[in-house]
């Protein structure tokens, strides 16, 4: 007589609790780049901020956001695309230098996210607490950054486990600290050294440094918060993501999120006319250089079939 295995358990969706180290690391991660945001505004606008620092933020942050957007979203969670080995690395990298975590941790939250979008269980949707104005005023707090001040920690054995095995992504990771580092420092030494001054290198560390990586903190919490909340829904998904037009050029056509949910893994977000969606961009760019391959690009049928007025 033969006996059926009994299916095993999932694992668990949570992980052991962050130490009270762990918790002073994340903490000043995202409070001295807010300081420095919040410093250098008034007390060098008009006068410690130069055309340098300026071109040195936008590089830094189209990079950084794409490595993100492109990266740590669109092909190491979704699988939207295949790619080669060398730019598989670099997006991991280019990632790390927005100081938003390492790349394993990163994946597995939102895809944590996208199993229990806007249930009990996802680590950062703004309706766990109810619809009155009080609620939504705490959720708002919690799914834009109040969940990264938690001991929560999303099990990358059950949400993660591809990229845990894989060795180069696995070293990128633990470089997270480097990435950090240089995303900070590299701003400050290009700024020194094309001014020729110490004051060109400080102004290009708060802007270009700091401020820069505050500033795209808060961009994509956005996309958690404000996306999760208001905005259009013309696609059906089974959350409350929405369309949210004026973060698109920002967050490189991430705002697109009701699009995104209702079709997680197609590499475009930005599906209908006039949609703009830089990270979209980017990938056709890999794709035609041959860095990139198996694009799951929006379907015309799927996206009719997808659609709340066509139900």
């Amino acid at each position: 007589m033969t006996t059926t295995p009994l299916p095993l358990a999932p694992k668990p969706i949570l992980d052991e609790p962050r130490t009270r180290t762990e918790l002073l690391v994340i903490r000043l991660f995202l409070v001295i780049p807010f300081i420095a945001l919040v410093a250098v505004v008034p007390l060098t606008w008009g006068w410690g901020l130069s055309w340098v620092d300026l071109a040195l933020a936008a590089v830094f942050y189209t990079v950084s956001t794409l490595g993100v957007t492109v990266g740590y979203h669109r092909y190491f969670t979704h699988g939207a695309f295949k790619a080669k080995r060398g730019l598989r690395v670099a997006l991991a990298i280019a990632g790390g230098l927005a100081a938003q975590g390492p790349v394993i941790g990163w994946v597995a939250d939102h895809r944590r996210h996208h199993a229990f979008s806007d249930r009990e269980g996802d680590p950062h949707s703004p309706w766990l607490f109810g619809t009155s104005p009080a609620a939504l005023a705490r959720g708002f707090w919690h799914a834009h950054m109040g969940w990264l001040f938690g001991r929560d920690t999303t099990n990358v054995d059950r949400f993660a486990p591809d990229l845990e095995a894989d060795d180069d992504i696995r070293a990128v990771d633990r470089l997270f600290p480097l990435w950090v580092a240089l995303s900070v420092a590299a701003p400050a030494l290009l700024g020194g050294l094309i001014t020729m001054s110490w004051w060109g290198a400080l102004t290009a560390f708060l802007w270009a440094g700091l401020a820069r990586i505050s500033f795209q903190h808060h961009v994509t919490w956005s996309v958690n918060s404000i996306c999760h909340m208001i905005g259009d829904r013309p696609f059906a998904s089974r959350d409350r993501s929405a369309n949210f037009w004026p973060l698109a050029i920002l967050s490189m056509g991430e705002s697109w999120h009701n699009s995104h949910h209702a079709d997680p893994t197609c590499a475009r977000h930005g599906v209908d006319r006039g949609q703009v969606d830089v990270s979209a961009r980017v990938i056709r760019i890999f794709e035609k250089l041959g860095w990139a391959w198996q694009v799951r690009w929006a379907r015309p049928q799927r996206l009719a079939a997808l659609r709340v007025d066509a139900r």
